[in-house]
């Protein structure tokens, strides 16, 4: 077992967990099995993030270019999420951790939408960690909707144009109020980032791993947090 410093944990966790279709594919299998097992280790991860201490976890579910992939495969993955909170809401708000949804509501199905606002009110008040789905997200669209959000409270004088800076751009944001990620995960063995937290990523710490997520385990997030830990961030400083 990797022992860990645990004065020195991220405190916010990203991941971007890719590979489930050519995990399904390397099996003969359908792409809607790589998604089935995906689900396993989000519930997994969920658990040893909260039990070692990590406060936020923010996980990158579907994309707003996930839309071009086969109809089917895309209404799988929209139950198999519905199914997910419907299943694991409780477990959730056992273990005190809130639920935040961040990304574009349209055209997300109408009953996914309810699932997502139940809830999330269901864990509003919860202090143990916060898990974040970005879903129907992309960082680009993000960006530009906090612009559009600006622009609206400066022609309403609510705003000084003059006195913007990272901080006040950084409330316009789906991740209002969110620490930035110390650390993000991507696996399969992708060199990219994907259109994702953009903004937030300015100065974390990236981890890549060839693993697919679904063979993407306990052992392997510590193995990425000890690799965190051995890093020295200077954040522009000498």
């Amino acid at each position: 077992m990797i022992e860990l410093n645990r004065n020195n944990l991220p405190k916010h966790i990203a991941i971007i967990m890719d590979g489930n279709g050519r995990w399904a594919k390397a099996r003969g299998l359908p792409r809607t099995a790589g998604h089935r097992e995906g689900i396993k280790r989000i519930k997994e991860i969920v658990r040893v993030a909260k039990e070692i201490g990590i406060k936020y976890l923010t996980i990158f579910a579907f994309s707003t270019e996930n839309w071009a992939r086969p109809k089917r495969e895309v209404n799988f993955l929209m139950r198999y999420l519905d199914n997910f909170l419907k299943n694991q809401i409780e477990d959730l708000n056992k273990n005190n951790i809130r639920l935040l949804v961040i990304g574009k509501e349209k055209p997300l199905p109408d009953y996914l939408l309810k699932r997502i606002k139940s809830a999330q009110e269901y864990t509003k008040d919860n202090t143990g960690m916060t898990l974040i789905v970005a879903l129907n997200y992309g960082a680009r669209q993000e960006i530009i909707d906090a612009v559009k959000k600006y622009a609206i409270m400066v022609k309403q004088n609510k705003e000084d144009p003059g006195s913007l800076n990272e901080e006040k751009f950084s409330s316009f944001l789906y991740t209002k109020g969110i620490p930035d990620p110390d650390l993000l995960i991507r696996t399969s063995g992708e060199l990219r980032i994907s259109n994702f937290l953009l903004w937030q990523i300015s100065y974390t710490e990236f981890y890549f791993t060839k693993k697919y997520w679904p063979d993407f385990k306990e052992e392997d997030l510590l193995e990425a947090i000890s690799e965190y830990q051995k890093r020295e961030r200077r954040f522009g400083r000498i």
